[in-house]
């Protein structure tokens, strides 16, 4: 049997700040609606009816005196290290982000140079062939980059990745905002290689989808919800959540299916789903969903298929699916766990109108 070349990862890195800011520390907040009125509900009752919802009972906010670029290092560093890569040989480092070096105590963008090419630079990497560069895509901009790698990969002019996904959403939030509660910090990493296999192995298939028109304006950026906080020259992170959570369940689970369709797996011999984590509640709706589209019943759907870090670690965007499978694959969450011949799915949904998914089978 002849051998292709498949994209399998070698190695993995996290970096996850020891700030915990819990669901308490939000008590003596001020929040607003869009409209500029204050809510006139107690922040007990808005911070109990957002857990509720969200699964989320604290999160991680980076170090004052670091940005997101030194997230991407830390994660990097640990990935190099458990794959035993030697970082010289990179062919590219890919950073997925979406706001740049955001400063404390600022929400100004800072993307020049490139989160990439400043992982490279702190990691000391002399060889100039080690192509960086960014890319912004929402939440699901570490998927995104895990596909352009593997495009690279298996067409033969890639040897070895580096994927990061880093963000600092504590950094843009506004704290007037009860969605501000959603947002958290952190970094993950992968190296990802090319192998030759007679039988797949490592990505398996992959999908995205862009819906712009409709999507493109359910996450932007715009003036706080409290007026007098003099915060007017700032933008913070705003979103449609319930606009954005009818979207999430009108596509990912479709989107998803046709990725394992697309593959031929077929959804009982996958193991696990790691996916972008914001909501427990709609990640819930959707792996539902997902089976249904498949004809299983709520009550056959796995037990532990779906590992979440929400409650923990909140919603860091491009950190959160590969912090997830650093975690994993390093025994780190109980009753979790992926071995070799495994297959699972990444999925992700973000930035109001993508989608992507791939398949993944472990070697």
């Amino acid at each position: 049997m002849a051998k292709n070349l498949y994209s399998i990862i070698t190695g993995s890195g996290s970096f996850i700040p020891e700030k915990v800011i819990k669901n308490r520390d939000f008590l003596k907040h001020s929040f607003f609606d869009s409209l500029g009125e204050k809510l006139k509900k107690a922040n007990e009752v808005i911070i109990s009816k957002f857990q509720e919802i969200t699964d989320i009972k604290e999160r991680r906010y980076i170090d004052d005196n670091m940005v997101t670029s030194d997230l991407g290092y830390h994660a990097a560093i640990d990935a190099l290290e458990s794959s035993k890569t030697d970082r010289e040989t990179l062919d590219y480092i890919i950073v997925a982000h979406n706001f740049g070096d955001v400063k404390h105590k600022t929400t100004k963008v800072d993307i020049v140079p490139s989160l990439a090419a400043r992982v490279k630079a702190k990691l000391g990497i002399k060889n100039p062939f080690t192509v960086a560069y960014d890319l912004p895509f929402g939440c699901p901009g570490w998927l995104q980059a895990v596909i352009q790698a593997d495009y690279y990969l298996k067409s033969g002019d890639a040897k070895k990745v580096m994927v990061i996904g880093a963000e600092t959403l504590s950094r843009i939030s506004d704290p007037h905002d009860v969605d501000s509660m959603i947002y958290s910090d952190g970094a993950g990493a992968v190296i990802m290689e090319a192998k030759e296999s007679e039988e797949p192995v490592g990505v398996l298939g992959h999908k995205t989808r862009s819906d712009a028109i409709e999507g493109a304006r359910l996450l932007k950026m715009g003036d706080s919800y409290n007026a007098e906080n003099g915060t007017a020259d700032q933008l913070f992170l705003k979103m449609n959540g319930r606009k954005l959570y009818e979207y999430a369940l009108s596509t990912v689970p479709d989107l998803v299916k046709e990725c394992i369709d697309k593959v031929g797996v077929g959804i009982e011999n996958i193991k696990k789903v790691l996916i972008h984590q914001a909501n427990a509640k709609m990640d819930d709706a959707i792996l539902f969903r997902l089976f249904n589209l498949f004809n299983v019943k709520r009550i056959d759907i796995p037990k532990n298929i779906m590992p979440m870090t929400i409650s923990e670690l909140g919603n860091n965007s491009v950190a959160t699916v590969p912090i997830l499978f650093d975690l994993i694959v390093k025994g780190k969450m109980e009753g979790h766990s992926l071995k070799p011949g495994d297959n699972f799915v990444f999925a992700s949904v973000g930035a109001g109108m993508n989608v992507n998914a791939v398949v993944y089978k472990m070697h």
